[in-house]
């Protein structure tokens, strides 16, 4: 049996604690303990890209962190129903519904269709996520042209109940009509006025709105001009505004309420607070029951955006040779609600950081011979993860598990793959070898020949030509492994 087989064959299962479940809840406002609506499941709908363009890795930060939340679901005992929408119609420029659409705005800017820099886009946006080990096969990845009906449906419902008004651009929300208007920020009944003048201050003032805070539900297509991606309607030919879209996809895919409900601190006062709006007015009946939010990824003090011109994308991180998993390391030593600012600094630390614990965490597997054995510090760290994602805390307690050379290699063992099973870092996976060039496989070859005479000073003087050569070698159980070296 080879190295590889032995390890996944014999590697033990994730280890279980009776500690609760906690997160916080952007609702309430608290940390709220975690049951779900059906018992031994979990549903969960997380706010997906407009897809007009590559996802940066402020972006991506919210994927990881909602990630965290499905295993530490999973490694709770839930089965785990996931849906990241993809945006491809109705997100327009202005989060006041105006402006272009983004989607046909990229298209015209790259030479393509609508549905071809979707496809194109989507496609760069899940290869990201697996990169990032984040198991995209279990999760739904719906667009938003997909359920253009079941829009129409919410909006004929609330056209029905009296929640919108007609304009020369579009059919209304009026959240005049809804008291609860802005709960999820807390903005209240009592400051609802207050809440309506600060987004009259973010949001461009249209005069055919009743309100500022008034949102579109369907956009009519310009007189005069055919866009790429309209529909009929009872209202006329058009297109389906930004929010209405996870309302329809969320209750059609996980039904409503949904358990969980998560994106960026951004969409609070705006994206989330609208769909709350529609989804309770149209079906009388809470959309999510938690709803959980990440902060900002931060560059020089201000948010890593597009609008800014100050995006980074995991493509970049690759080419300067650093793994994909370096940046999900990065995001797991801050808190989920704590802004985090990056440097390429920063994430060099962060490489280093994972190849050595990485290293260690495969040295003990095989020292502990794939066994473990639970103890306080595994249960320990499974708690700080239950509550509320203290990964911090736990990436630090990990940390302490795997230097201290008094605990047993069984129970070292233990710590990791408690940790793992919600880090996601592949810590006692094989590293992925490399094509490497010839000249420089026959460097890593003489190098082997040199170790195995025990002329280790050759070896050594090898071991650093390789490495100016761009390329980092180490020993493992079957042979060199070998790496890119980050630049």
């Amino acid at each position: 049996m080879s190295w590889f087989s032995q390890l996944f064959a014999r590697a033990p299962k994730p280890l279980t604690s009776d500690a609760p479940l906690f997160f916080t809840n952007t609702l309430t406002g608290k940390k709220d303990l975690f049951s779900p609506q059906t018992a031994g499941q979990a549903t969960m709908y997380s706010c997906g890209p407009t897809v007009y363009s590559k996802a940066q890795i402020g972006n991506l930060r919210a994927y990881i962190f909602s990630d965290l939340i499905a295993r530490v679901l999973s490694e709770n005992g839930y089965r785990v129903r996931r849906v990241i929408n993809i945006t491809d119609v109705g997100h327009l420029q202005g989060d006041g519904d105006e402006g272009e659409d983004k989607i046909e705005a990229g298209a015209k800017k790259e030479g393509l269709n609508a549905e071809a820099i979707a496809t194109k886009y989507t496609k760069l946006f899940v290869d990201d996520l697996s990169d990032l080990n984040v198991d995209v096969a279990h999760i739904q990845f719906p667009r938003a042209t997909e359920y253009i009906k079941e829009q129409i449906a919410i909006i004929k419902l609330l056209e029905e109940k009296g929640f919108t008004y007609r304009t020369s651009d579009g059919i209304y929300f009026d959240t005049e009509k809804y008291p609860n208007y802005g709960a999820l920020d807390h903005s209240g009944p009592k400051l609802k006025e207050e809440a309506f003048a600060e987004i009259g201050r973010r949001i461009k003032t249209n005069k055919d709105k009743q309100h500022p805070a008034d949102f579109a539900l369907w956009k009519f297509s310009p007189l005069g001009a055919r866009r790429q991606q309209e529909w009929s309607s009872p209202w006329g030919i058009g297109f389906p505004g930004w929010h209405i879209e996870c309302s329809a996809m969320a209750r059609a895919l996980l039904g409503q309420p949904i358990d969980i409900h998560t994106g960026g601190m951004d969409h609070i006062p705006v994206h989330h607070t609208n769909e709350i709006a529609q989804s309770e007015c149209a079906f009388g009946k809470p959309l999510a029951r938690f709803w959980i939010h990440e902060a900002f990824l931060t560059l020089s003090g201000e948010k890593i955006s597009k609008s800014l011109n100050n995006d980074i994308y995991l493509s970049d991180i690759i080419e300067r040779g650093y793994s994909p998993l370096a940046l999900r390391y990065f995001f797991l030593q801050a808190h989920y609600r704590t802004p985090l600012s990056f440097s390429w600094e920063a994430l060099a630390a962060a490489n280093e950081a994972l190849e050595r614990l990485t290293k260690l965490a495969r040295r003990i597997n095989e020292e502990a011979k794939y066994k473990a054995t639970p103890t306080d510090t595994s249960r320990r760290v499974i708690a700080l993860l239950r509550d509320d994602l203290a990964t911090p805390a736990a990436l630090g307690l990990l940390w302490e598990a795997v230097r201290d050379e008094d605990m047993e290699r069984t129970e070292q063992l233990a710590v990791i793959l408690a940790a793992d099973a919600v880090f996601g870092l592949s810590l006692l996976e094989p590293a992925q070898k490399i094509e490497v060039p010839e000249n420089i496989q026959r460097l890593i070859e003489k190098r082997e020949e040199a170790r195995k005479s025990r002329d280790f000073a050759t070896a050594d003087a090898l071991r650093i030509h390789i490495a100016n050569s761009g390329y980092h070698v180490e020993d493992g159980p079957s042979g060199p492994i070998v790496t890119t070296r980050p630049g």
